[in-house]
């Protein structure tokens, strides 16, 4: 069958705004380039005529700098078009970019929902609710448990004023009994010795020999 009908042509792939804008720019340059070639030429022109009088030779420098300038006006015109057509293609080149992103972020959005909704399948807000009610109900019986652990026993009910009375007055019996004590000890202090250590003194009332102590001296 291919060699009677013969076989078909491959299609050739779509156009691509990119590869497009390129050979349009591309176009444009060379354009550009022509240009500048015939500004240097009008350039020359426009000397040669500054230094010739007036008559057929000037003229005919004059009519080929006028041919110039029209090359120049027509390439400076497909220029422009061509800077036209690159715009309007980069804007449509910008606005497709810009509904693909909008595509691809509304599929990653759609992922994201269909996650967070088999997500929250395994979450139940009653049984959260639970867990915070039984964390409380603990917390409470600890609450309780510490408290019983400091609870006095054997200790009888008394009024607080008569505690704070007694409290008053053995404050009082306790300076004073510091006050005596303390006067006690100064009484009963021993006198400074008046002798060196070891040195006799007079005899007591019995005639014994003492020592700076007021102790009975040993005779060796």
């Amino acid at each position: 069958m291919n060699r009677l009908f013969g076989t078909g042509k491959p299609k050739a792939p779509a156009p691509n705004l990119n590869d497009v804008i390129t050979n349009v720019d591309s176009r444009g340059e060379s354009i550009e380039k022509k240009v500048a070639k015939l500004d240097a030429e009008l350039v020359k022109y426009k000397d040669q005529m500054k230094k010739m009088r007036e008559g057929p030779a000037k003229n005919a420098v004059k009519q080929k700098a006028l041919r110039v300038l029209k090359q120049k006006k027509m390439y400076e015109n497909q220029k422009d078009n061509l800077a036209q057509q690159s715009f309007n293609m980069e804007q449509a080149n910008f606005s497709l970019q810009t509904l693909k992103d909008t595509k691809m972020t509304m599929d990653a959005m759609k992922g994201g929902v269909k996650e967070m909704k088999k997500a929250y399948k395994n979450v139940n807000i009653n049984d959260i609710e639970d867990v915070q009610d039984e964390m409380a109900d603990y917390l409470e019986q600890a609450d309780e448990v510490q408290e019983a652990l400091g609870r006095s026993y054997g200790v009888p009910d008394m009024d607080e004023a008569d505690l704070e009375a007694e409290l008053d007055a053995l404050g009082d019996e306790l300076a004073f009994d510091e006050d005596a004590s303390y006067l006690d000890q100064a009484a009963n202090a021993p006198d400074v010795p008046s002798r060196d250590p070891g040195e006799s003194i007079a005899a007591g009332a019995q005639g014994v020999q003492v020592d700076e102590f007021g102790l009975p001296q040993i005779t060796r």
